[in-house]
């Protein structure tokens, strides 16, 4: 008789708490690209144009703290330079290092357009915006979807739920954000109405996407459900975690519904924002740090311990402290330099 022992060696996770920050941030960013361009072609005076603000602001936020996180994620954010010395076209994260630059930069002039009344700049920049914005949800998913060794990141329907989530993330964070814009420029009941509308729609295509994911599953034409189907069946932690989820999911788009009547309520905009941004936090957290603990060949999971150090709990609680200080200097801005009125149509 042989024995053979197979041992596992220690190894640090590959993805940190970092990038679950980034790739939150990332999504909140291109959300608020995607809803910013969208405000910019709104009449004067329209729902969509009086969204605007609170678009800006979100996407200023999340599009600058989101490349901090990406920078603290590389373990010696230092090496960025490597990406541009070694540039490897087959690498979706080397891809990534032209288009995150190209997307921040249209970002900042979009927002600095909007602050001097430049409408003609503003829908002058609002198509490359929303195709840059969407160059980052493509290049983000893509990243996970080619590591094969993992079912659950293997599958096209990780870059959607990736993207339908972070768009829904941007709309919980502009009902937290409006209420830190100054009165003249908050956006107003009817307008948050449009905003509640469109988190529906996102809400009821995540739902369908999950319900696609499940019949192609069925069908044997994807290993992410066979995956999912198995944590599910033997591991309670993962049922928990499952299970939590989708009562956490129906309660956010129960709130949403109820919101028809409520959005006027002392912080009920708060609370409903929060949830949805959480909820979409939540999600990236499972898909990396979770997916993480599940062995690529083996049985059992490994178990996780988040650091408290800037690996971990700190660094997160960092990055949540420098958004709370760009919400704030924004604020302040924008107090002390108002954002010049809307151009008219035409005007450059």
């Amino acid at each position: 008789m042989q024995i053979i022992e197979l041992l596992t060696p220690h190894y640090e996770a590959a993805w940190l708490p970092w990038a679950v920050q980034y790739f939150f941030l990332a999504g909140v960013a291109t959300g608020g690209a995607l809803l910013a361009a969208l405000c910019a072609w709104g009449a004067p005076g329209s729902l969509m144009r009086r969204l605007l603000p609170v678009a800006v602001l979100t996407l200023a936020v999340s599009v600058i703290a989101a490349p901090v996180s990406l920078l603290a994620d590389l373990h010696q954010p230092a090496r960025f330079w490597h990406f541009y010395a070694h540039f490897t076209p087959w690498s979706w994260m080397s891809v990534g290092a032209l288009l995150l630059p190209v997307f921040v930069t249209l970002g900042v002039a979009f927002i600095a357009s909007w602050w001097l009344g430049r409408g003609g700049w503003m829908r002058a920049l609002a198509p490359l915006l929303v195709l840059s914005a969407l160059s980052i949800t493509f290049y983000t998913g893509a990243e996970m979807m080619v590591i094969r060794a993992r079912p659950l990141w293997n599958t096209l329907w990780v870059p959607i739920n990736l993207a339908l989530t972070g768009w829904l993330a941007t709309v919980g964070a502009a009902f937290v954000l409006e209420r830190f814009l100054p009165a003249t420029l908050r956006p107003g009941a009817a307008a948050l109405q449009l905003l509640r509308g469109i988190g529906l729609a996102l809400a009821a295509a995540l739902v369908l996407v999950a319900l696609a994911w499940a019949g192609t599953g069925m069908a044997g034409l994807n290993r992410s459900f066979d995956e999912a189907l198995r944590l599910f069946r033997d591991f309670p932690v993962w049922r928990l975690a499952m299970l939590g989820s989708a009562v956490f999911g129906a309660a956010v788009v129960g709130a949403l519904l109820r919101g028809r009547h409520r959005l006027g309520a002392t912080g009920y905009t708060l609370v409903l924002g929060l949830g949805l941004a959480a909820s979409a936090w939540a999600f990236r957290w499972a898909l990396f740090m979770g997916v993480q603990g599940v062995p690529k060949f083996g049985a059992g999971l490994y178990l996780y311990h988040m650091p408290l150090g800037g690996d971990g709990l700190m660094g997160m609680l960092g990055v949540a402290g420098l958004c709370v200080a760009l919400v704030t200097l924004a604020s302040w801005a924008l107090e002390l330099f108002p954002a010049r009125q809307d151009a008219a149509p035409g005007r450059a």
